[in-house]
C-alpha cells in the first residue's frame, strides 16, 4: 500500500477506530474458534453429537442477530453521535466476554451458543456505525486506502484470533487461558474507543422503529433506491455467503477428509485470512484510490476457477491412517500444497472482490442515512449467510460431502461472476 494510505494509521482520524475494530474481531474469532475447536474435538466426541451439524448450527446462530438488529442497529447510529455510540457497544461486549469466559470454564454446547448469540448481537450493533462513520473521517480519495486498511487488519485479527483461540484451547490449561483472553480483549476494546474523534450527528431528530419487521422493510426500500448501491450490496452479500460456506466447513474437512487435528484447520483459516488481507492490500494498490468496481468480475471469476481446483485437490489429497496428523506430516506431501494454494488465491481474489463493493456502498450513499444503509447491508449479509447455513445443512442432511458443498458454491460463483460482468 502506498504511504498515503498507511499514514491513516498514525492519525487519529482512523487509528483508534482501527483497534477497535481489530480488537473486537480478534475476540470475536479468538472465542468462536475456540468454540468450534471444542464441539469438533472433544464436545460432540463426549456427547456422541453431530460435529459438523453442530458447528454449521453455530455459524447460523452468530449471523442470526445480524438480521434481527441490524435495523435499529442502523438508526441509532444515524441519531446519536458514533463514537459515544461505539463507546456504548464496546462496554456492552465486556459484559458479554465475562458470560463467554464462564461458558468456556463449563464447556456446556448449548450456554457456548447461547454466549455467540449475544456476541452476534453485539456486533450486528458494531456493524453500521464502524462502516459509517469511515467517510466522517477520511476524503473520498482516502476511503479505498481506508477500507482496506480496516479489511486487512480485520482479517489479520481472524488470523490471530484462529491461533489463539483454536490452537490454544485444547491444550492443558488452554480452557482458562482463553476465557481470560476474551475478557481482556473485550476491556482493551473499550478503552481504544475512547480515543476516537466525535462526528455530527446525522440525523439527530429521527425517531427510532422499535417494531423488527417494519424497521426491516423500511431499510430495505432505502437501501434499494440507489441502483449502484444496491448492486454492491447484493455483491457483497455474496461474498459473505461463498465465504461462510468455506469458513463453516473447514474443521469437518480437515477432520473427515483429510485426517488432519486442529492445527490443519488453523492452517486452512490463517491461509484463507492472509490472502484476504493480501487483496485488500492489492486492491489498493491497482485501483490507487479511485472508487472503482472494474476489477470486480475478474476478482468473482478467480474466486469460482480456484474454487473448482480445490474440489480437485481435495479429491486427491494424500491422507495417513491412523491418528490425525499435524501440520507437518500433511505438508510433507507436495499434492496437498495445492490445496493451500488453492486457499490462498481463493482468498486474495475475495479481498480484491470486496473492498470496492464496501467503498462504492460508503461513498455514494446520502450522508444523512449512510448507517441505515449500511444496516441494510447488513441485514442482506445476515440473510445471505443464513441462506448458507440452511443451504448447507440440507445438502449435508440430504447425503451430500462438504466436497459436494464446495462444487455447488463454485458452479453458482461461476454464474454470479458472468452475471456481474454483465453489469
Amino acid at each position: 500500500m502506498s504511504g498515503g494510505q498507511l499514514h491513516l494509521l498514525r492519525q487519529r482520524r482512523l487509528l483508534p477506530l482501527f483497534i477497535t475494530q481489530f480488537l473486537g474481531a480478534l475476540n470475536d474469532n479468538v472465542f468462536k474458534n475456540a468454540l468450534v475447536m471444542l464441539i469438533t474435538y472433544r464436545i460432540a466426541t463426549q456427547s456422541g453429537q453431530n460435529s459438523q451439524m453442530l458447528v454449521t448450527m453455530a455459524a447460523g446462530i452468530f449471523i442470526f442477530p445480524f438480521f434481527l438488529f441490524s435495523a435499529i442497529a442502523g438508526q441509532l447510529a444515524d441519531r446519536m453521535e458514533k463514537s459515544l455510540l461505539i463507546r456504548r457497544i464496546k462496554l456492552t461486549e465486556v459484559g458479554v466476554m465475562v458470560l463467554g469466559g464462564v461458558a468456556l470454564l463449563m464447556a456446556d454446547v448449548w450456554y457456548l451458543l447461547f454466549v455467540l448469540f449475544l456476541m452476534g448481537s453485539q456486533s450486528a450493533f458494531f456493524g453500521p456505525v464502524k462502516y459509517a462513520i469511515l467517510p466522517d473521517h477520511l476524503n473520498k480519495d482516502e476511503l479505498i486506502g481506508g477500507n482496506a486498511l480496516v479489511e486487512a487488519g480485520t482479517f489479520l485479527a481472524i488470523l490471530l484470533g484462529t491461533i489463539v483461540g483454536g490452537l490454544t484451547v485444547l491444550s492443558a490449561g488452554g480452557t482458562e487461558l482463553v476465557a481470560f483472553v476474551v475478557i481482556a480483549l473485550a476491556v482493551a476494546g473499550w478503552l481504544a474507543s475512547r480515543f476516537i474523534p466525535t462526528t455530527p450527528i446525522a440525523d439527530p431528530g429521527l425517531l427510532l422503529e422499535k417494531n423488527i419487521v417494519v424497521g426491516i422493510w423500511h431499510i430495505m426500500k432505502q437501501t434499494a433506491q440507489g441502483r449502484d448501491v444496491f448492486l454492491s450490496i447484493l455483491g457483497i452479500s455474496w461474498f459473505w455467503l461463498v465465504g461462510a460456506t468455506y469458513l463453516a466447513q473447514f474443521p469437518t474437512l480437515a477432520k473427515d477428509f483429510i485426517g488432519g487435528n486442529e492445527q490443519v484447520v488453523t492452517l486452512f483459516l490463517t491461509i484463507f485470512s492472509v490472502g484476504i488481507g493480501i487483496g485488500s492490500l492489492l486492491c489498493n494498490r491497482l485501483l490507487k484510490g479511485e472508487v472503482s468496481s472494474r476489477f470486480v468480475p475478474v476478482a468473482a471469476l478467480g474466486m469460482a476457477l480456484f474454487a473448482l481446483d480445490l474440489v480437485y485437490a481435495i479429491n486427491h489429497v494424500v491422507t495417513l491412517k491412523g491418528e490425525l496428523v499435524g501440520v507437518v506430516l500433511f505438508l510433507e506431501h507436495g499434492a496437498n500444497w495445492r490445496i493451500i494454494a488453492d486457499l490462498l488465491f481463493i482468498s486474495i481474489s475475495g479481498g480484491i472482490y470486496i473492498v470496492p463493493l464496501y467503498t462504492i456502498m460508503q461513498s455514494r450513499s446520502p450522508g444523512s442515512v449512510r448507517s441505515r444503509i449500511i444496516a441494510g447491508n447488513n441485514i442482506m449479509n445476515a440473510l445471505f449467510m443464513v441462506a448458507s447455513a440452511l443451504i448447507t445443512l440440507a445438502l449435508l442432511g440430504s447425503g451430500f460431502s462438504v466436497t459436494d458443498v464446495f462444487m455447488f458454491v463454485a458452479i453458482a460463483n461461476i454464474l454470479v461472476a458472468v452475471y456481474i460482468r454483465t453489469l
